[in-house]
């Protein structure tokens, strides 16, 4: 009995092993089998959420799926926050290796029809600005209406050059207004940054606006004419009333924000309508239908070419590397 049980038990131990080679032996000849299920799983997934991200507008098959998986409200955040996000993290990248001071941070700049929302509407540009802070004022567009004016027709010379496109050349007119007028750091790098986003909202030339306000106020926004010219570019309250409706009433006339907008637009209607910048600048100063202006277009223009000056010295200072250029 005893030899029968240990045979028993001796030929339970030798059939282990072979079950245990032929589960072996099942796994590896599955392995293969594995792998093409995954990777089955693996393009599916890609196909889907591919689908889900294109969204061609059937309702039909995977796309139908796609949707019932995520809501369309998702894709278009992906694409809006998601890649967009990618593209300003880039294009900011490329502004920052650029600028004299990397503490100055680049800021994307929403121009849009301020009556009208979603992504369609905005177009996004990276402008880099002494103070980054005034881009985020919740401050009305008014590009609705200055892209009403045909580029062709506005004088070439009103025309943005970029020459404030730099840090360096921001902060050198900067610094020519601070001492010139003995301003407050602070305001004058407002002001500054606040034409140069605006000039990009209207598409006119920032260094011929900040010549306007450095001829037509001395940067003092609380300058007001026996006329009723207010602001840092004097504008005429009475005369264009309905545009201050846009920004709450006349009484926001004095905003800096507000004032260098109404009369960048009003400064690019009268150049496309007049013909030229030096026309258009006389028409702005109210001297339409006077043989002369007074000599203010002569005393608008010294201005700009004092500061297309400082510009231009300023690039060929950064353009040159002890002592060779260094494009060269």
């Amino acid at each position: 009995m005893s030899k029968c049980l240990t045979n028993n038990l001796s030929g339970a131990q030798d059939r282990k092993p072979v079950i245990l080679v032929a589960k072996d032996l099942l796994a590896h000849a599955m392995a293969p089998v594995y792998r093409v299920i995954n990777g089955v799983l693996v393009v599916a997934v890609f196909m889907v959420v591919g689908l889900w991200l294109s969204g061609n507008g059937t309702n039909a098959g995977a796309f139908d799926l796609a949707r019932v998986l995520v809501p369309d409200e998702a894709r278009h955040i992906v694409w809006s926050n998601g890649f967009s996000m990618l593209e300003e993290y880039k294009t900011a990248n490329d502004s920052t290796t650029q600028m004299a001071d990397s503490g100055i941070a680049a800021v994307i700049y929403n121009k849009s029809n301020p009556l009208s929302t979603g992504l369609s509407s905005a177009k996004q540009q990276t402008v880099a600005l002494l103070m980054p802070s005034v881009a985020q004022m919740q401050v009305k567009s008014i590009s609705h209406l200055a892209d009403r004016i045909p580029t062709s027709r506005i004088d070439p010379q009103a025309l943005d050059s970029n020459l404030m496109g730099s840090i360096q050349n921001q902060r050198a007119v900067a610094d020519f207004f601070e001492k010139k007028y003995k301003l407050d750091r602070a305001k004058i790098e407002e002001y500054v940054s606040n034409t140069i986003l605006i000039a990009k909202e209207v598409n006119i030339d920032p260094v011929l606006l900040l010549a306007v306000i450095s001829v037509e106020s001395n940067f003092n926004p609380n300058t007001k004419s026996h006329a009723g010219a207010e602001g840092l570019m004097q504008v005429m309250t009475s005369v264009h009333k309905d545009k201050y409706d846009l920004y709450g009433g006349t009484t926001e006339a004095v905003k800096p924000e507000v004032n260098i907008r109404v009369g960048a637009y009003i400064l690019k209607y009268l150049i496309a309508t007049a013909g030229s910048l030096r026309n258009g600048l006389k028409y702005y100063v109210g001297a339409a239908n006077a043989e002369d202006d007074g000599g203010y277009a002569d005393k608008v223009m010294a201005e700009r070419n004092r500061l297309i000056s400082l510009c231009q010295n300023g690039s060929t200072n950064r353009l040159t590397l002890n002592g060779k250029d260094a494009r060269s």
